[in-house]
């Protein structure tokens, strides 16, 4: 393993303390990064770019060979975390910038985290992937409309303004990002290494950014918007289980589906927060990006052990 890979993995592997740590920073002294707020949506072009550097179009062969799991998947995505987020915002009252930020962060696409867990979980990583890419690829068309729909009676919303932001900060760079892999993949394969660090850096830049933006209000609103982003995430992985077993799901894709719908692109909701709302909108979105990762990896690794067990019970 080269030093590079060394440093890559290390940096990656501790990204959840890296975010809580540059975000402390952010709030503590957040005059040094505000004046990036402006490159927001150009690190997460970036990240979106990583992703489609990373995505062939074997990613999408699922669509044709298993075309109901995949088309269940995406309903079920765009469905549930939209709806609960409008719930748990009007549950708990949420003020109306927070609450369409919760919205935003629900009408966005799956994570690529997801992917990650389902391999994790032992779930069917193949159909995770496949609906993370069709979910982001249909993102230009369902975020504006659901977020429209959902928020629109709280806060002014610009749905072509967000529509064609979606196209440029994250749909033209994933069609990219597949292009370049497509006719020089032996390039991509030399930088892949690294595609994941400058992801993670990306993404830790963004919420600084935002803390920091958003430092004077952060501190009336972090509890309440914690506890929706936690409702939130949970409600999500759950009824993304739960619902897709009544469907006649296996455990295994089941797996799958829960991480796709309860794992979000909060980069996405973050970046349109800023963009077309105002910082306190980008703080469900934040957290998000932190609690995600925390609560998944606990879910799969529960799972990925609990089916550990199951084998090895068959076997004896």
């Amino acid at each position: 393993m080269s030093t590079t890979e060394k440093i890559a993995k290390f940096i990656t592997k501790l990204f959840p303390v890296w975010v809580v740590l540059f975000a402390a920073i952010a709030f503590l002294s957040p005059a040094p990064f505000k004046p990036f707020a402006t490159y927001i949506p150009y690190l997460l072009g970036l990240i979106m770019l990583g992703m489609g550097l990373t995505m062939t179009l074997d990613d999408f062969k699922l669509v044709f060979t298993r075309p109901k799991d995949v088309l269940y998947g995406v309903l079920l995505r765009y469905i549930i975390m939209p709806s609960v987020a409008f719930l748990v915002a009007k549950l708990l009252g949420l003020p109306p910038s927070l609450a369409a930020g919760l919205i935003l962060v629900g009408a966005c696409p799956s994570g690529t985290a997801s992917n990650v867990m389902t391999f994790i979980a032992k779930g069917d990583t193949a159909l995770s992937v496949t609906i993370s890419s069709v979910n982001t690829i249909l993102a230009p068309i369902f975020t504006p409309f659901l977020f429209l729909f959902l928020a629109g009676t709280l806060i002014p919303i610009n749905a072509e303004a967000l529509l064609i932001d979606i196209l440029k900060i994250v749909l033209f760079p994933i069609i990219l990002g597949i292009v370049v892999r497509t006719f020089a993949s032996e390039f991509v394969n030399r930088v892949m290494v690294i595609i994941p660090l400058i992801s993670v850096l990306s993404i830790i830049a963004i919420i600084a950014i935002v803390v920091a933006l958003s430092a004077a209000k952060l501190v009336t609103v972090a509890v309440i918007a914690f506890i929706a982003v936690a409702l939130h995430n949970a409600l999500g992985l759950g009824l993304g289980y739960g619902a897709s077993r009544t469907m006649g799901m296996s455990h295994k894709k089941a797996k799958a589906v829960s991480f796709e719908i309860g794992m979000e692109n909060s980069g996405l909701a973050v970046a349109l927060a800023i963009a077309h709302l105002d910082p306190i909108a980008a703080i469900p979105g934040v957290i998000f990006s932190v609690w995600h990762n925390f609560t998944g990896s606990l879910l799969a690794g529960y799972w990925g052990s609990k089916d550990e067990e199951t084998v090895a019970t068959l076997k004896k």
